[in-house]
């Protein structure tokens, strides 16, 4: 699974959202945001100061997860539940945005004034999913196809059509399931074939 370092390809605007994707490790089952030292990790890193705010608005923080987790994927060509999308708009709802003007003219998306602590990552995560959809590297935000997996990455492949977070493993894995399908429903169904001799 591909770790952040200075080389990272994922646009500064887009890691928050990679970021929250993967605080569940699904394969492991492994949730940073289910203890409280993962969870303080998180609120730290990315500006969230009320830790009892933070506890409040975990549902919330999990629905926005999943919900982006379910968007990324679809970047793989898995459509998104409706479900997903429903619990979706209702957290990014709840999160406000204002346009505002520089005195050279450029447009920034940002959180409405007031917003704070989980609105305000909330916001900040909206702002950034539709400035890269209109650069266009909203797209390459990727989850995993391989479903022990579905680890957030940043498809910086030239064509843009990567489906594994890691060729190595996951796209090998899957490669390897596909291949042993095929094998299997040929040996069933060239066994009783009329005709072949």
């Amino acid at each position: 699974m591909e770790q952040s370092d200075d080389r990272d390809p994922t646009p500064p605007g887009l890691r928050p959202v990679r970021d929250l994707i993967n605080t569940l490790d699904v394969e492991t089952g492994a949730d940073a945001l289910a203890t409280t030292a993962g969870l303080a990790a998180f609120a730290h890193r990315h500006g969230l100061t009320e830790p009892e705010a933070v506890k409040r608005n975990l549902p919330d923080i999990v629905r926005l997860r999943e919900g982006l987790r379910a968007a990324c994927l679809a970047h793989t060509g898995t459509p998104v539940p409706e479900e997903a999308l429903a619990e979706l708009d209702a957290v990014l709802r709840r999160a406000p945005l204002t346009l505002t003007l520089d005195e050279e003219g450029t447009a920034t998306l940002a959180p409405a004034d007031g917003l704070t602590d989980v609105p305000a990552l909330t916001a900040r995560i909206a702002a950034a999913v539709a400035v890269a959809a209109s650069d266009g590297t909203w797209r390459r935000l990727k989850v995993c196809e391989a479903p022990d997996c579905r680890w957030a990455y940043y498809d910086r492949s030239p064509a843009g059509r990567r489906r594994w977070c890691d060729m190595a493993v996951c796209g090998s894995r899957a490669k390897m399931r596909a291949y042993r399908a095929r094998r299997t429903s040929g040996a069933r169904g060239g066994s009783g074939t009329p005709g072949r001799t």
